[in-house]
C-alpha cells in the first residue's frame, strides 16, 4: 500500500489506480471475500428504496420503470419511496442538524437523491435503485444472501467520452491509461451502519456545509463520493489483513437496465444539464 498513502483517495489518478486494482484484487483473491466470516452473517434486509424529488408529478415513463420493481412485494419487500418532503422528515427523525442542514444545500433533486440513499441505507440498511432503471431477471436474489455491502463498477474512456461495457471492465489487461475506474451510487445494496456508508455520508456532509455555494454533484454526493469512501475503506482493511466487508458486481446489468430515453433527460432534471447553457 506504499503507492497509496493515507488521503490518496482524494487525488483522481491515484483513486482510479487503486479502484483497477481493487477490482483485479478481487478476481485473483477470490477466498479474501471470507463469505463464512461471522461479520457477514446479517443480510442487507429486504428494503426496496427509491426517490423521486415530487412526488405529484413523476412522468409517465418514470413510473413504468418504478412499476417493474413492484413484483418484490410478493417476495417479502417493503417498498419505499422518497420525496423532497418526506426525505426532509426522515432526516429530521434519525439524523442531527448537520445532516439536515446538508440536504437543505443540496441543490439539484440527484443530489437529495444521493444523500437520502445514504441516510436510508445507514439507518436501516436495504436496496436502493435509481428510478430510471427496470428489473429484468431474479438474480436480484444473490444481493441479499450476506451482509456485505455491494457496488457496481464503472470505467469511463476518456478518449472515446464513452463508458467502457461492464464485462470489459475485468479484462486484466485493461489499462489505466486514458480511462477512469470507479464506482456507482446504484445500486447499493447494504446492511445498516456500514462504515463505508458512514465515511461517505461524512464526506458528503463536510463539503456540503463548506464554503463552496453549488459543489458539483458527482463528486459531493455522487458515485466520485462514494468511490473514494470505498477507496480509504478498502486501503485500510487490506492494509490491517481483514476481509473485505464488501463486493463490486459483475452482474448487475443482468438484474436492472437503465432506460436513458426518458422525458425528464432532456430538461433541467437531469442533473448532467446542469450549467449547461
Amino acid at each position: 500500500m506504499d503507492a497509496y498513502p493515507q488521503g490518496f483517495q482524494e487525488n483522481d489518478t491515484l483513486r482510479s489506480a487503486f479502484i483497477r486494482e481493487l477490482t483485479l484484487h478481487i478476481i485473483e483473491r477470490p477466498n479474501s471475500l471470507d463469505i463464512g466470516n461471522p461479520q457477514f452473517a446479517e443480510e442487507v434486509p429486504r428494503t426496496l428504496i427509491r426517490f423521486w424529488h415530487d412526488q405529484n408529478d413523476i412522468p409517465s415513463d418514470v413510473s413504468d420503470c418504478i412499476s417493474s420493481w413492484d413484483c418484490l412485494v410478493d417476495e417479502g419487500f417493503e417498498i419505499r419511496m422518497f420525496c423532497d418532503e418526506s426525505a426532509a422528515a426522515y432526516l429530521a427523525e434519525r439524523f442531527s442538524y448537520r445532516e439536515r442542514r446538508a440536504f437543505e444545500r443540496c441543490h439539484h433533486p440527484a443530489m437529495r437523491s444521493d444523500y437520502l440513499r445514504m441516510c436510508v441505507l445507514l439507518a436501516e440498511g436495504g436496496l436502493y435503485v435509481d428510478t430510471d432503471d427496470v428489473l429484468i431477471g431474479d438474480g436480484w436474489k444473490e444481493l441479499f444472501g450476506d451482509g456485505r455491502l455491494k457496488l457496481q463498477p464503472l470505467c469511463y474512456d476518456i478518449k472515446s467520452a464513452e463508458m467502457v461495457p461492464a464485462a470489459e471492465i475485468w479484462r486484466a489487461d485493461l489499462s489505466t491509461n486514458e480511462r477512469i475506474f470507479y464506482v456507482n451510487n446504484n445500486p447499493i445494496a447494504a446492511p445498516a451502519g456500514h462504515p463505508i456508508l458512514r465515511r461517505a455520508l461524512s464526506r458528503a456532509t463536510d463539503r456540503l456545509l463548506g464554503d463552496e455555494l453549488y459543489p458539483a454533484i458527482q463528486s459531493t454526493t455522487g458515485p466520485g463520493n462514494i468511490t473514494a469512501a470505498l477507496a480509504a475503506h478498502a486501503r485500510e482493511l487490506i492494509v490491517a489483513g481483514a476481509p473485505l466487508d464488501f463486493e463490486i458486481l459483475r452482474s448487475w446489468e443482468e438484474i436492472a437496465e437503465t432506460r436513458w430515453h426518458l422525458s425528464y433527460r432532456d430538461d433541467a432534471r437531469n442533473w448532467r444539464n446542469v450549467g449547461r447553457g
